[in-house]
């Protein structure tokens, strides 16, 4: 299963983004696909968080604009969402302990995690700080 980090919704989402096409379209792709694809839910909280967070953006998105974003999301008969389990602490310890993770990176470890959990076998994302979780398999879409 594919899951998408928070960044490729963001721009998705954001219009003004110069990813936005490229975003778009993936997000498409997968939403209308018949494979099942996951977003996991910190991905979803923290999309909400930036799009519509005024310091990032000019304008921001609205929270109307942004919450109907994730019900389109949500619409997706295949989409898994991420959510913790019981055995989340042993795969989150795990991965803090081994990559010697810190501060901020304890949020990308946490999405790695509930990835790597859920049998996530493609992580798609901009941000290259999840190379340093060895057992999730990371790619930029957004690349050529």
């Amino acid at each position: 299963m594919i899951a998408v980090d928070t960044n490729i919704l963001v721009y998705a989402h954001r219009r003004d983004s110069d990813w936005h096409v490229q975003a778009a379209n993936l997000i498409k792709e997968l939403a209308e696909g018949l494979n099942q694809w996951a977003v996991p839910w910190p991905s979803i909280n923290e999309f909400l968080a930036i799009v519509t967070h005024p310091k990032i953006y000019a304008p921001p998105s609205t929270v109307k604009q942004a919450a109907a974003q994730v019900d389109a999301w949500l619409g997706s008969a295949s989409l898994v969402l991420l959510s913790e389990s019981s055995d989340h602490w042993m795969e989150l310890k795990e991965l803090v302990v081994k990559g010697q993770v810190r501060g901020p990176l304890v949020h990308d470890a946490r999405i790695a995690a509930l990835c790597t959990t859920h049998g996530v076998t493609e992580f798609l994302t901009a941000d290259r700080d999840f190379s340093r979780f060895p057992t999730l398999s990371t790619r930029n879409p957004l690349l050529a």
